[in-house]
């Protein structure tokens, strides 16, 4: 019975973690144009957030670990993010600030995603069952955020909506299931400041060539999250067309613990794998043409793609990384994907 308000709780942090990113993330590449900054600032918006990925979580995720309950940092971080998104197209006068101000709210977002994670393993029983449900929510937050925002992409709107959202998740935060630090009290050497921990796990041949993939993988999404609304709105697609991919993305996360119970982590990234270089294939060999089944079949995968790979890889990381460090872990994963990847 004290499991169901614990799982409800998770589900609501996970909604607006994702509602907050896909507040404002999808609709800026269609924003930019309006203040009469030339593309090259939109490649520079979609670059920050990489940017705030490599610098960030690795040491953020060392904190967690070490000084501070997860909550409170998870609270402090979106708080201070949603004041800087607010901020940023209201002062951003000059391309140069706006884009400064959005990489100041990526550097307290980017650690978040792993810290949810932590948060939502560390209370959790059944992880391959449990997880993908709580992670769904986080897929219909980016979807419902999505719907209101896309109306008004040519306006601040949808930065004031993301904002609110992350201002809303900082207070909450502080509500969620207390989790300490599960290195407190220890003394810090330069080797957990620098998160060589998390470093070692490399040395593991399964990690390394998990870590490799997702490396690889994401060096093509960067190009999808700058230019496929773009792409969608000149080439006479549904605007909707889009959401598609989040849709398909529900459907394998309820199906997550029944695939884990017949493939196993191994075979679930595999399949993922596989459907990214379906997916890619697609795109390249529609996006001249303008092939309409083979763009959308591209965008329809996205749910098999994201949840059998990137999913089931947070699960795998939460596995494989020592009770002590698996904040810094999170943070690896994060590194790799969202940071040097994109």
């Amino acid at each position: 019975m004290r499991e169901q308000p614990v799982f409800l709780r998770l589900s609501i942090m996970m909604f607006l973690q994702f509602f907050v990113w896909g507040g404002w993330y999808v609709t800026t590449s269609a924003y930019i144009p309006t203040r009469g900054w030339d593309e090259g600032v939109i490649g520079w918006a979609y670059t920050v957030g990489p940017i705030a990925a490599i610098i960030s979580p690795l040491f953020l995720g060392m904190v967690a670990d070490r000084f501070f309950a997860t909550q409170k940092v998870l609270g402090v971080l979106h708080i201070l993010g949603a004041v800087l998104l607010l901020l940023a197209p209201m002062i951003g006068e000059s391309s140069d600030l706006f884009v400064g101000l959005l990489l100041g709210h990526m550097l307290c977002y980017m650690p978040t995603l792993g810290l949810t994670n932590t948060l939502a393993f560390h209370h959790i029983q059944d992880q391959e069952k449990q997880f993908p449900i709580i992670r769904m929510f986080g897929t219909l937050g980016w979807i419902v955020a999505v719907y209101f925002a896309s109306d008004h992409s040519l306006e601040v709107f949808p930065f004031q909506l993301a904002a609110a959202a992350g201002l809303i998740l900082g207070l909450y935060s502080f509500s969620l299931p207390h989790t300490p630090p599960p290195l407190a009290g220890k003394a810090v050497s330069l080797r957990e400041v620098l998160c060589l921990d998390a470093l070692s796990l490399m040395q593991v041949p399964a990690f390394a060539v998990f870590m490799l993939a997702s490396f690889l993988i994401c060096i093509p999404l960067a190009g999808y999250y700058a230019f496929a609304l773009p792409f969608i709105s000149t080439h006479d697609f549904q605007a909707s067309a889009l959401n598609y991919g989040q849709a398909t993305e529900v459907v394998f996360m309820f199906l997550m613990p029944f695939f884990f119970a017949r493939l196993g982590v191994k075979w679930m990234l595999m399949v993922g794998m596989a459907a990214w270089v379906l997916r890619y294939l697609l795109f390249s060999m529609g996006a001249d043409a303008g092939t309409v089944w083979m763009i959308y079949g591209g965008i329809a995968l996205h749910g098999i793609c994201y949840d059998f790979f990137f999913v089931t890889g947070q699960i795998y990381v939460d596995k494989a990384a020592p009770t002590a460090i698996r904040g810094q872990a999170q943070g690896f994963l994060v590194l790799m994907t969202q940071g040097l990847g994109l």
